[in-house]
C-alpha cells in the first residue's frame, strides 16, 4: 500500500510538472468587447483575463494582495481563438508552426 505524498511533495510537484506549462483558459469570444473580464482560478491562484479597452489585445493578471494594489502580469497568448496562460515566470515560448499548414504539400495516397 503506498502512502500519499506529504504538502511538500504536492506543492513542488504542481510547480515543477503543472505550473510551468501554457494552460487554455477559454476561448477569446468569452471577452469579445474591449473592456470585458474573465475570472478564473488556476493551480489555486485567482487569474484575471481581460481585453484592453485601448488595443483589443487579451492581458492576464494574478490576483495577489500585493503593495499598493498593483496586479501582476501573467504571460498571455491568444492562439487559434483560444486564450492561454503561463504562471511560470521562466521564459517559455508557445510552440509556433514552422511553416505554415496551407503551404505543406499533401502526400497522395497510394491505391
Amino acid at each position: 500500500m503506498t502512502t500519499p505524498p506529504d504538502d511538500r511533495t504536492f506543492r513542488r510537484e504542481m510547480a515543477t510538472a503543472y505550473r510551468s506549462g501554457w494552460h487554455f483558459i477559454d476561448l477569446a469570444t468569452a471577452i469579445p468587447r474591449p473592456g470585458d473580464s474573465l475570472m478564473v482560478t488556476l493551480f489555486g491562484e485567482p487569474v484575471v483575463v481581460v481585453r484592453d479597452a485601448e488595443d483589443d489585445d487579451v492581458r492576464a493578471f494574478r490576483c495577489l494582495r500585493r503593495p499598493r494594489g498593483a496586479p501582476q502580469p501573467v504571460r498571455c497568448a491568444v492562439r487559434y481563438g483560444m486564450i492561454f496562460v503561463n504562471l511560470d515566470q521562466r521564459d517559455h515560448q508557445l510552440v509556433e508552426p514552422l511553416v505554415d499548414p496551407v503551404q505543406i504539400p499533401a502526400t497522395p495516397r497510394s491505391a
